[in-house]
Order: structure tokens, then C-alpha cells, then sequence
């Protein structure tokens, strides 16, 4: 399947006590958090990967580049820059240009989930693959600060409400989605120009893709397949940490993973041998 990747790495992150570095090259085990998910994304054989690029910019480029011509010489990384942080769909956005003539399908990526596997990303393309627009969902013990995947009766996936805009009904769902989509390209910026700002942020978020798609009767699906230990998000210097920690744990207890869906999620033993 021929497929390109987006990664979103223009965050300040603000919380990570380093004003002066972007997120993306704060580090973990003495590598740039950016270093993880490129290796990641470069193991996938994309037909491209286009990095969207903000805060910082020639640092993070700089970084990139200088890694890739170290590491992956025959690779060509392609830049967007979002000069102003109006939300995940905005920094999308900012890639248009460079998929003006593709064809093919887009991996969106962030920058801050390091330690997500190949595996899991492989696994989830194959299953997306007769859909329009399919998320990458999960299931956490607490999804606090997470957007909460909304499904019908039957479980089709109906939407996507972030935290600061759900209800306190909604804010009980444990299915959380990972921000990892897979989606046509030219599908992806027409729906994106469809976006409205209209929230508790004022932000463009890249989630109201799901449901302008599911109003335009699209095939959009969620696929509860990737371990939440793998799709955690660094914000904080306390996530970090968190991070770290399951590194070390996934070293020894490579099966100690949280279940993916909320049935074994209730039922869950951990295999420690």
C-alpha cells in the first residue's frame, strides 16, 4: 500500500520546564523524543515524511537533518511550518502543499509518542484499509486528558470529544483516542477546510475530521488495537518519567502491557515471566 507520513512536532511544550528547546528534541535516554518516532516512521518505508515544524524550528531542523545524514542518507525529509499554534488540524493543514500531487494515503504521527512500536502502526494500517478515515484508538485505566472515542448502540464510532469539551457522562468512557490517523490525502484536506474553531480552545482540532467525515457518510473507523502503554504523549517532565519507567519495565516484562479492550481490561493478568 502506498502511504506517506505526517509528523506533528511544532509544540513549545510549555510544561517541560525548557523554555528554550521544542518539545520534540526534549529527551529521553539521552535521545530527542523526535529521534524515536522517526526511526519508527522510517521503518515503515513511507513513500515520503513530511514534518510539520514551529517553535524552535531550526533547532528541530537542524536536529533532523543532521540525523538523517548520519543515519539515512538516501532519505528525503520534507518540512511544513505552522508559524502559529491554532490547533493539530491547522498544523495538518500546513502540509498541503506537499501532498498538492499524492495520491496515496497519509500516517499522521506526533513527535511527543515515543515508544510506540511498528508493529502496532503496521497492524493498523492493514486493518485501515478499506476505510476513508480510520483512528488509532485505545483503551487506559485513566484517560484523563484524553479525547474520548463516542460509539452507538452497535459500536460504530459515531465521534471524537476532547476532554475539555466533554460531558461528565462522556468523561467515564475509557476508549481514548491516540491521535494517529490514516486517512486519503486529498480526502485529508478537504475535510480538514471544513473545520470549524468553534470550541473551549479555539483551536482547529484534527478529531472533528471523524465526525465531518461520518456527517459526509464516509467509512471512518476506530481500531482499538494499540497497547496504551505505547501511545502515551509526553506534556510533562511527570509523563516523561512515566515514559522512562515503562521502558524499563518493557525490558524485563515485555508482555506487561494494558489491554486493549475494556472486557480484558476488567479481566486482566499480567504475565511477568
Amino acid at each position: 500500500m502506498s502511504f506517506s507520513i505526517i509528523i506533528l512536532a511544532a509544540g513549545l511544550g510549555k510544561r517541560m520546564n525548557n523554555p528554550d528547546v521544542p518539545k520534540a528534541l526534549t529527551e529521553l535516554n539521552g535521545m530527542p523524543l523526535i529521534h524515536y518516532v522517526l526511526n519508527v516512521a522510517i521503518s515503515l518505508n513511507p513513500d515520503k515524511i513530511c514534518i510539520v515544524v514551529g517553535h524552535y524550528k531550526d533547532k528541530l531542523v537542524s536536529y533532523i537533518n543532521d540525523f538523517i545524514a548520519n543515519e539515512h542518507q538516501s532519505l528525503t525529509i520534507e518540512y511544513a511550518i505552522q508559524e502559529e499554534q491554532l490547533g493539530t488540524g491547522h498544523a495538518v493543514q500546513c502540509c498541503e502543499n506537499n501532498f498538492a500531487n499524492y495520491g496515496g494515503k497519509v500516517l499522521i504521527l506526533s513527535a511527543d509518542v515515543p515508544i510506540l512500536r511498528a508493529e502496532t502502526l503496521l497492524g493498523f494500517i492493514e486493518n485501515s484499509a478499506k476505510s476513508n478515515l480510520s483512528v488509532l484508538s485505545s483503551v487506559a485505566t485513566n484517560p484523563f486528558g484524553y479525547g474520548r472515542i463516542l460509539r452507538d448502540i452497535n459500536e460504530n464510532i459515531i465521534g471524537i470529544v476532547e476532554e475539555k469539551d466533554a460531558t461528565e457522562l462522556e468523561r467515564l468512557i475509557y476508549e481514548i483516542n491516540t491521535g494517529i490517523y490514516f486517512v486519503d490525502a486529498k480526502l485529508l484536506f478537504s475535510l480538514i477546510k471544513k473545520i470549524k474553531n468553534n470550541n473551549n480552545q479555539a483551536e482547529y482540532y484534527l478529531t472533528d475530521i471523524v465526525s465531518i467525515g461520518l456527517q459526509e457518510n464516509l467509512n471512518v473507523i476506530a481500531n482499538t488495537i494499540a497497547p496504551f502503554t505505547e501511545i502515551q504523549g509526553v506534556n510533562t517532565l511527570e509523563q516523561l518519567e512515566e515514559i522512562k519507567k515503562i521502558i524499563v519495565i518493557s525490558k524485563f516484562y515485555p508482555t506487561k502491557l494494558i489491554p486493549t479492550s475494556p472486557k480484558s481490561l476488567l479481566n486482566a493478568e499480567v504475565n511477568t515471566e
